[in-house]
């Protein structure tokens, strides 16, 4: 009888690709509009990287009964995009799953 072979999903990884310099550069192109397609792609990445990050921390830090922990999503939804003047994707929390499991 042949076994089983159990495949695993490989995680993306929740490290940067591009520098903090280009980050910056990005943010800016992208709040004058003046962004390549494949620019943005790479920076919609970061920020989903970013937010993905921040929502992992208060997992970690916090209670489950806690008023942090329960914002978790709000909280990290202004400090990654509405701060920054831009609008999130649409349910970019379940765009987490390929980062790490919750």
């Amino acid at each position: 009888m042949p076994k089983k072979i159990n495949k695993t999903k490989r995680r993306k990884s929740l490290k940067s690709n591009i520098s903090k310099k280009k980050y910056k550069e990005l943010i800016q192109k992208k709040s004058t509009k003046s962004i390549s397609k494949n620019q943005n792609k790479i920076l919609e990445s970061e920020l989903n990287k970013k937010y993905c990050k921040c929502i992992k921390t208060f997992k970690k830090k916090y209670k489950k009964n806690s008023n942090y922990y329960k914002g978790k999503y709000g909280i990290c939804m202004n400090s990654i995009y509405k701060n920054r003047g831009f609008d999130p994707p649409y349910n970019v929390s379940n765009l987490c799953k390929l980062y790490y499991s919750y």
